[in-house]
């Protein structure tokens, strides 16, 4: 049969498997074989450009401009998503309309014989490219030394074995996704916060699609959906890019929500945090407050890393 949806993915291990899960889901939903969503892989720039961080070169748009123009152009129907990697700006004409259910949210520490960040030997080497986690391993561990680690989930694990550090940090989902949920150590959140939307995988479609938006609307998980808009309105409040060292969590009591939230200098040496309990109505001005207050309390350079 010809396929009914057209599904654009980057072509690494997890986003393959994230593909294939919200192709899965469509076809579970609306009682489809598996042919009738075809997965179209598109190559981002930030697949081919392994040798500098991303921040450097471009940012998250990185991972998302091939498919945003794949979808534009109308070759793929819908696009899939790891929504931490996806920047809360969107091209004219598109948007994200759905989540998966999340997953795990927590980041796991992967180390020889060790099981938590306080168990790392002094002056150890943890390889990451993200602000985020270096600033937060800082904060708890000083004297550690951070490399850069770019690379999928097993390049990175390669990387670690060859000797390059001596621990990373991954996230927990990624792991589970790609069938590694034995590896690694997972970090309390009160420990480590993630970063905006971890966890979550989106599905983005063109706006005025509307065939495309009610196919998938089925196979959404507004819980999610609900916490990782609040999440990204934190981020675009404080027009959080991938070189602004912050974190952000929402979760859900019913219609009470509880967001967290961080802001950090790259040093770890100043870190500004709070939360806020709202409706999920005003999740949006919520987040936003959180942010003014954050900034409020910290210090003229952490200030100065969100334009304040």
């Amino acid at each position: 049969m010809d396929a009914i949806l057209k599904l654009g993915t980057r072509g690494s291990p997890l986003a393959l498997a994230q593909a294939h899960m919200v192709a899965a889901a469509l076809c579970n939903a609306h009682g489809w074989p598996e042919a009738a969503v075809e997965i179209v892989t598109v190559r981002t720039t930030g697949d081919r450009v392994q040798d500098r961080p991303l921040a450097d070169i471009g940012g998250k748009a990185l991972w998302t401009k091939e498919l945003e123009t794949a979808l534009l152009d109308g070759r793929i129907d819908l696009a899939v998503h790891s929504m931490k990697d996806v920047e809360t700006a969107r091209p004219a004409g598109l948007g994200i309309v759905a989540t998966l259910a999340r997953a795990d949210v927590r980041d796991r520490l992967v180390a020889n014989d060790c099981d938590s960040l306080a168990g790392l030997p002094h002056g150890a080497r943890l390889g990451t490219s993200s602000p985020r986690r270096a600033a937060q391993v800082l904060r708890a561990r000083p004297d550690l030394v951070i490399v850069p680690f770019r690379g999928n989930v097993d390049t990175r694990l390669a990387k670690l074995r060859d000797g390059e550090a001596d621990a990373t940090l991954l996230a927990a989902a990624g792991l589970d996704r790609l069938g590694r949920d034995g590896i690694g150590h997972a970090i309390a959140v009160d420990d480590v916060l993630p970063a905006p939307a971890q966890g979550a995988v989106g599905i983005e479609v063109r706006l005025g699609d509307q065939r495309t938006a009610a196919l998938v609307a089925p196979v959404g998980h507004a819980p999610t959906f609900q916490a990782i808009m609040a999440e990204r309105a934190f981020l675009d409040a404080l027009a959080g890019t991938c070189h602004t060292p912050l974190a952000a969590l929402a979760t859900l009591n019913e219609q009470v929500m509880q967001l967290r939230g961080e802001i950090l200098l790259p040093d770890g040496s100043e870190c500004s945090s709070g939360e806020r309990l709202t409706s999920v109505g005003d999740a949006a001005a919520a987040a936003h407050d959180l942010a003014a207050e954050l900034l409020g309390r910290a210090s003229p350079a952490l200030r100065a890393l969100f334009g304040s």
